[in-house]
């Protein structure tokens, strides 16, 4: 597993380094199946001395992405907080792959999907597109569409649906729900 640390508005410290790198060791033992693991570190200047510096970590599982983000009054209680988070994310990932694999052992051999790819962010005060991502897709279900859309902490997920060969779009309702929107060309 490849360990990419980066600071943003910041220079990471080694003993920083040293320590990430030995806390990321630990989601290779739990899924094998991880290639890259980028964690990048900010420091907000803020009053609140408890959650000046925030560590976000995002991890690659053959195109299934975890991200967990985490704030902390020092770099080292950041780190623990979101490489618990990330522990946490890793096991709930690995126990609903592995009750797919007996379900679909169970009733026959089936194909699983991926997605690897990231979001558009639009910069809301001046309404004007500010980054645009590009990612490949690979066909999923609205299921895994949700999955991905949870592990990754978003309110919305962009993907191709396997069974109607369309891009759809799922996301989180205000109840709790999930919706699931089926563009149509006029």
């Amino acid at each position: 597993m490849e360990i990419l640390i980066k600071g943003k508005n910041m220079d990471v410290p080694q003993k920083a380094k040293d320590y990430i790198e030995k806390k990321a060791e630990k989601f290779d033992r739990l899924l094998r199946t991880i290639s890259t693991a980028k964690v990048e570190l900010s420091e907000e200047k803020t009053q609140s001395k408890d959650n000046r510096y925030i560590v976000e970590v995002t991890v690659d599982a053959q195109g299934t992405f975890l991200r967990a983000e985490e704030r902390g009054g020092d770099i080292f209680s950041a780190v623990d907080a979101v490489a618990d988070v990330m522990d946490r994310q890793i096991r709930r990932y690995k126990e609903k792959i592995q009750g797919k694999q007996r379900q679909r052992t169970a009733v026959s051999k089936g194909k699983s999907t991926v997605l690897s790819g990231s979001t558009l962010d639009v910069d809301e005060e001046q309404d004007k597109l500010i980054k645009v991502k590009s990612f490949s897709v690979t066909p999923m279900t609205p299921d895994d569409a949700i999955d991905q859309m949870v592990w990754l902490g978003h309110d919305f997920f962009v993907f191709f649906n396997e069974k109607s060969e369309q891009f759809n779009v799922v996301y989180r309702r205000k109840d709790g729900h999930y919706g699931l929107i089926e563009p149509e060309l006029e």
